[in-house]
């Protein structure tokens, strides 16, 4: 398996998946156009992810990966379908490259359709195998790919499963190909493998089929086939250069699990359930599973899906659109206008040059143009056509226009020339002037084109000019979004280590932050004044440093991305104590004129909605039980600083310490007097960032103790 997997590999693929029967669909998700991921989960086992990418790969991992904020509408087709359905079955269509999922709904059985072939397609269907939603519109010549129509499977081919010798001699006997070629088509087992039997039967790739050992070819084909079916592990083949060569398996052996994988995907070449004769020589590792091969090779990829996909949506949106910058899509459209006027130049030398054949091959022309009239007039279109065939000047006809293709001589007076079109009514001269005037009206675009082109290259060099000065500022380019992340809904910040904490701003959103987001080793926090909003600590949910930086973030801001499993220490008594600096940040205690305050904090078991007989729980409020943990004279100081997470930037709140150390650009504010309205138009005009953005993690009134790029420019390298 290189780019795409093949028969042989899904086969392989549909014995491991299957084996996840009974395994609950949790979500479903569409981090890019490419990829789509069910997350399952076994029984027994830790949920892992089961990833189609289309038109390449199926396998499972267990990887962390960033999810779209809004789900496409195929992803919540499949949501509303397969939400805590049950995996039943996952098979083979024959020995095609597609594979069946079945699944038992609540609303009956469902049947997922994963064609590993051109450029893929996913399509789910009901009980009565019509098409619910596939994840793209297809027509074929035997078979229509639509929501409502019945799912057809493409034309079966050969199962090699299925084959007797004496279908194979048929086979290899009228085959008008060489040996490799019939096995790799008609016997359906693709290049790889067809030239893998070959080498089993010791028989040349490029040989008559039909003078093949029949026997040997036949044993082979069987090896491979039982082979693949009592395979026990799944190999990742290598590729080294010269400086691996030596040692390599007992450099890789020394290495920790990260870098051991990031060492082996950088050399993959293919991922494969059976060794074949050409992987003689190839180094290679085994693994237990061809998911866990794959995974290696493609998962770090393939996690980073929904990044790829915000990096093209920035490089290759329209005016308007996504997050492109003045000067991209100016750059854009000037490259565009560039491929044009190159085009135009060629277009016009072509016309002028078939014009000018017309005319120095005008006997050859017009005895055509006469010889064909004349048959028309005696023949009909209909013969002519038929007769046409056995010409070898006529390229083509076109009864309803009355014209028709010809070939002019080469210099050897061959019928080998440039094609050229001839209308039957028109003279040699009136011919070869239709291909001038074409050349003309082209030169008429062309002078229109370059017009359009010097105004892009000034308004270019403007754009250019003016984000050479904004960038000077420290001003970032405005990302529009159309949805917020969930998070944003409310207060939040990142405490050392990556962990979210968030806080309600209201008594809805006290509940909300209560019920939804606080649980297992989370922690609840409450600044020791009435109204103070509820905050959870979560002790999985956090941010992580991105792996691959998305190329359009300043080198001075940090990128990060929004996780669920926190690959961080667990919460311990600093940063219960941060997060308490943030509680009570976010309470009234910063608008009271004081300087020092008091937090407490409790595990979510102790936070209660259910108050004694007699007592009544307002909206937004809490009974806590048991026993608190107090955090006294807590300094009210708290520390912004701008971050990109999930590649867009923002303006983070935490500690002033821990502001200071992940963030280039940042100021660390205490209670004063600066409105906080004023403050935001301040930072907006140094930053670019949104002043409601900006005025929804400000606390209050502010003094700015210090300062690094949020209200005056950045320091620049050179500096």
């Amino acid at each position: 398996m290189k780019k795409a997997m093949s028969g042989f590999d899904l086969r392989a693929m549909a014995r491991e998946l299957d084996a996840l029967k009974g395994a609950y669909v949790k979500k479903a998700y569409m981090p890019h156009y490419e990829q789509i991921v069910l997350r399952v989960n076994p029984k027994g086992e830790d949920q892992r992810d089961l990833v189609f990418v289309r038109g390449e790969r199926i396998y499972t991992a267990k990887r962390d990966r960033p999810m779209p904020m809004t789900p496409p509408p195929f992803a919540m087709v499949l949501r509303k379908h397969l939400r805590n359905a049950r995996l039943t079955g996952v098979t083979q269509v024959g020995f095609d490259r597609v594979l069946a999922f079945s699944f038992d709904t609540k609303d009956g059985e469902r049947t997922l359709f994963v064609e590993v072939f051109r450029d893929g397609n996913i399509i789910l269907v009901d009980e009565e195998k019509t098409i619910i939603q596939p994840l793209t519109h297809a027509s074929y010549a035997g078979r229509t790919l639509k929501k409502g129509v019945t799912y057809t499977p493409p034309p079966a081919a050969m199962n090699p499963y299925n084959l007797t010798k004496e279908d194979l001699e048929e086979i290899l006997t009228n085959s008008d190909r060489d040996l490799v070629s019939t096995l790799g088509g008609k016997v359906n087992l693709g290049g790889t493998h067809a030239n893998a039997v070959c080498s089993l039967a010791n028989m040349e790739p490029n040989s008559p089929p039909e003078e093949a050992d029949v026997q040997a070819v036949y044993d082979a084909l069987n090896t491979l086939l039982t082979d693949l079916d009592s395979a026990e592990e799944a190999f990742l083949i290598l590729r080294f250069n010269d400086e691996d060569k030596a040692g390599w398996e007992e450099q890789i052996a020394s290495m920790e699990v990260a870098s051991k994988e990031q060492w082996l995907a950088e050399r993959a070449v293919e991922a494969t359930p059976i060794l074949l004769p050409q992987h003689a020589e190839s180094p290679r590792v085994s693994f237990n599973s061809l998911c866990e091969c794959i995974d290696i090779w493609k998962g770090a990829h393939d996690a980073h899906a929904l990044q790829r996909r915000e990096e093209e949506r920035f490089e290759q949106a329209g005016p308007g659109r996504g997050q492109s910058t003045e000067v991209e899509r100016l750059e854009r459209r000037k490259a565009q206008q560039e491929k044009a006027l190159a085009g135009f130049s060629t277009k016009i030398e072509k016309q002028q040059r078939l014009g000018h054949q017309i005319q120095e091959h005008w006997t050859h022309v017009e005895t055509l143009l006469k010889q064909t009239a004349e048959a028309v007039e005696r023949n009909g279109w209909p013969a002519v056509k038929k007769a046409s065939k056995d010409i070898a000047w006529i390229v083509s006809l076109n009864p309803a226009e009355r014209q028709f293709t010809v070939l002019l001589p080469d210099d050897e007076g061959q019928a080998k020339g440039p094609q050229v079109l001839l209308e039957l009514d028109a003279s040699v001269h009136q011919n070869a002037q239709r291909y001038f005037e074409a050349a003309r009206k082209q030169k008429n675009k062309t002078s229109g084109a370059v017009l359009a082109l010097e105004e892009t290259e000034l308004q270019l060099k403007r754009a250019r000019k003016k984000e050479d000065k904004q960038r000077a500022s420290g001003k970032l380019n405005r990302l529009k979004r159309s949805k917020r992340m969930w998070f944003e809904q409310h207060r939040w910040a990142m405490i050392p280590g990556g962990h979210l904490l968030i806080g309600g701003k209201d008594a809805k959103g006290n509940d909300t932050v209560v019920k939804k987001h606080l649980s297992g080793d989370d922690m609840y926090l409450h600044a020791d004044l009435h109204g103070a909003p509820s905050c959870s600590l979560r002790a999985a949910t956090g941010f992580a440093l991105e792996e691959r930086r998305p190329s359009h973030l300043p080198a001075d801001i940090p990128a990060y991305r929004l996780v669920d499993k926190l690959e961080a220490s667990p919460l311990n008594e600093t940063k219960l104590n941060d997060a308490a600096m943030m509680a009570l940040a976010w309470s009234r205690a910063w608008n009271s004129g004081g300087s020092h305050g008091t937090v407490y904090s409790v595990k979510p078991a102790q936070v209660s909605k259910s108050a004694q007989t007699g007592e009544f729980v307002g909206k937004g409020a809490f009974v806590i039980r048991g026993q608190r943990t107090w955090y006294k004279d807590l300094d009210l100081r708290l520390g912004i600083g701008i971050v990109a997470i999930n590649g867009v930037p923002m303006m983070l709140t935490s500690t002033p310490g821990h502001i200071k150390e992940i963030c280039q650009r940042y100021a660390i504010l205490s209670p004063g007097l600066t409105k906080k309205d004023r403050l935001a138009n301040q930072i907006y005009k140094n930053t670019g960032l949104s002043t409601d953005d900006l005025q929804a993690i400000l606390p209050g009134a502010c003094d700015v103790l210090e300062e690094q790029g949020i209200l005056t420019a950045p320091h620049s390298e050179e500096e």
